[in-house]
């Protein structure tokens, strides 16, 4: 497991945090899924999970940043803009504080392929990643996290999988990896809290 390493290439400008008022339901869903243990480290010390919501039309958004799983509570300064994404080229810019979390691209990809999704989350749980695995639209097994393959794989869930309408994915290839979105964080949590009832 890789967890944590960035894997595409990275324009980081160092800037000022977007404003705690601004992304202040990001901030609460990623403290509570913290508090839950869907974010969070392994006892290897290798960090899981992010979170992220888009910036009004456009396909920038802002995300948990690099590094921060082991944190309970996170502020502004542990958040990153996206300003742009190129899945093909395997390349990501961003500004803020930090540098924008490893499975940023993935998150991309999902703001690009519907205008409909607003925001994005990403947990691991091992009993429900083995109880929902090919149960939902799964992310093909050789297909590793953080790379521009399971980007575009997102695009390959939408087409052959329902995924619009389920709005949760399975990823075989990043073991505990769940992703859930809506046009809301809130009813993203809807569509997480669905499935952990289910099982």
């Amino acid at each position: 497991m890789d967890e944590g390493v960035v894997k595409y290439r990275c324009d980081w400008e160092e800037a000022d945090p977007v404003a705690a008022r601004n992304i202040a339901d990001l901030m609460d869903w990623r403290d509570r899924l913290h508090s839950w243990g869907l974010i969070g480290v392994y006892e290897n010390g290798i960090g899981f999970g992010n979170v992220s919501v888009r910036l009004g039309n456009s396909c920038q958004f802002v995300i948990s940043g690099t590094q921060t799983a082991h944190l309970r509570t996170l502020g502004p300064e542990s958040y990153c803009t996206v300003t742009e994404f190129n899945l093909e080229q395997n390349f990501l810019g961003c500004r803020g504080p930090v540098p924008a979390s490893s499975e940023s691209l993935t998150h991309g990809a999902l703001y690009l392929q519907r205008e409909a999704v607003g925001g994005i989350i990403h947990v691991h749980n091992p009993q429900l990643w083995q109880q929902l695995l090919f149960k939902i639209p799964t992310s093909r097994k050789e297909i590793p996290y953080g790379t521009p393959q399971m980007a575009l794989e997102m695009s390959r869930l939408f087409e052959e999988e329902n995924l619009a309408e389920r709005k949760i994915l399975a990823m075989a290839g990043h073991e505990d990896g769940i992703i859930c979105f809506g046009s809301t964080l809130d009813e993203a949590g809807k569509v997480l809290s669905a499935a952990i009832g289910s099982t």
